[in-house]
C-alpha cells in the first residue's frame, strides 16, 4: 500500500477508535463524505492498519451473547458501542460486524436471499470481496410502489452483493405490495416470477433486518411511499409492531391474519425458516420489538445486534419467563 494512503487511513481510524470521533465529524474535518469514511474505515481493518483487541466491553457483550443463544436458542452476535454514538454511527459498526459474518457463512455454490433497506444497505457498504464460484444473490421482495419502481435502489443494494462475492445477480421486479392479494396470486404463477421464487425456496442463507416505525434511522419501507397512512393505522390495530422483509409481524411472532401480508411480495415465514442460515441484522433501541417478534417467529439462526438492543432483549425475554 502507498505510504500516504496507509498514513490517512491510520489518521481515519484514529479518530475513529481512539478519538471517539463519529464519521460525519471525520468527514467534516478531512472535507470528504461520510460514505468516504466508511469505505476508508472498512480498508483499514481489511488491510491491517487496524486490529481489533477484546476488551472489557467486548467482554461484556460475550456475555450478554451467550444469554442471547441460551434464551432464544439462536448464534448470537453482541457489538459493543460506545454510550452517546449516534444511531447512525450505530447502525455503521454493526453492519460491519454483520458484513464479516455474511462473508464468513456464503461461498461457492450457494444461494443468497436478501431484501433491500437501510440495514442491508449499509452491510453492503462493508462487504469485503471474497471470490466465489456458481454462486448467487436474489432479490427477495419486491420494491415497486406508486411514486417509482423501487429498481434503482433495490439493485444498487443486490448488485453491491454480486460484485462483493463474484456472484451472479437475479432481480425481482414486482411490486412490494400488490392492490389486491388476487393480482399477487395470478402473478405468482407467472413463469419468470417463478424462476426467482424458485431460487428463493432453494436459498442457504437469507440476510435481513427487521422494519419499524419508531426507529430514529427509519426504514426505507416506512419512508418512501410504500405504505399509506391507512396501511399504518390497519397495521396497529392489528397488533404488528415491525417487519422482516416487507412480512409483518405482531410482538408474538405470528403473521396470520394480517392483511397487508396477503398483498406482500415477500418471504412468507414458513418458507423463510426452511432457508438453514438465517442472519438478522439490527440496532436501535426502537427496534427490540421487532426483534424479539422475529425470534419468536423462528425466523433468526443467527443474530447480530449491538449491546443496548441486546441487553433489552434478554430483559424482555427473562420478563416474559417471570
Amino acid at each position: 500500500m502507498h505510504r500516504d494512503r496507509r498514513a490517512a487511513l491510520a489518521a481515519v481510524a484514529e479518530m475513529y477508535h481512539l478519538d471517539g470521533l463519529s464519521m460525519r465529524e471525520i468527514a467534516e474535518r478531512r472535507h470528504v463524505s461520510r460514505s468516504t469514511v466508511s469505505r476508508m474505515l472498512t480498508q483499514a481493518r481489511e488491510r491491517g492498519v487496524v486490529e481489533i483487541a477484546v476488551h472489557h466491553s467486548e467482554r461484556r457483550s460475550s456475555e450478554v451473547a451467550r444469554t442471547l443463544e441460551e434464551q432464544y436458542g439462536v448464534h448470537a452476535e453482541v457489538v459493543p458501542v460506545a454510550t452517546g454514538t449516534s444511531e447512525v454511527d450505530r447502525l455503521e459498526q454493526v453492519a460491519l460486524r454483520g458484513a464479516e459474518h455474511v462473508r464468513a457463512v456464503f461461498g461457492s455454490d450457494m444461494t443468497l436471499v436478501i431484501p433491500w433497506g437501510t440495514t442491508v444497505a449499509a452491510v453492503a457498504r462493508h462487504l469485503i470481496p471474497r471470490r466465489t464460484t456458481g454462486s448467487r444473490v436474489v432479490q427477495l421482495n419486491g420494491s415497486g410502489n406508486t411514486y417509482s419502481s423501487g429498481i434503482a435502489y433495490a439493485s444498487s443494494i443486490i448488485d453491491l452483493f454480486g460484485a462483493a462475492f463474484d456472484a451472479s445477480v437475479h432481480h425481482f421486479p414486482v411490486p412490494a405490495f400488490f392492490d389486491d392479494a388476487a393480482t399477487r396470486r395470478a402473478m405468482w404463477r407467472e413463469r419468470s416470477v417463478q424462476r426467482v421464487l424458485q431460487m428463493q425456496r432453494h436459498a442457504d442463507v437469507s440476510l435481513s433486518s427487521v422494519g419499524s416505525l419508531g426507529s430514529e434511522v427509519p426504514g426505507h419501507l416506512y419512508r418512501s411511499g410504500y405504505l399509506e397512512r391507512a396501511d399504518v393505522e390497519r397495521l396497529a390495530e392489528q397488533g404488528v409492531v415491525g417487519d422482516v422483509g416487507s412480512i409483518f409481524l405482531r410482538s408474538d411472532g405470528t403473521t396470520t391474519g394480517i392483511d397487508l401480508n396477503e398483498r406482500s411480495s415477500g418471504m412468507p415465514l414458513p418458507q423463510l425458516r426452511r432457508i438453514p442460515r438465517r442472519i438478522l441484522v439490527a440496532t436501535g433501541h426502537a427496534k427490540v420489538p421487532a426483534v424479539h417478534a422475529a425470534l419468536l417467529a423462528h425466523a433468526v439462526t443467527d443474530l447480530i445486534v449491538d449491546h443496548d438492543l441486546a441487553v433489552e432483549l434478554t430483559g424482555l425475554r427473562s420478563s416474559r419467563r417471570g
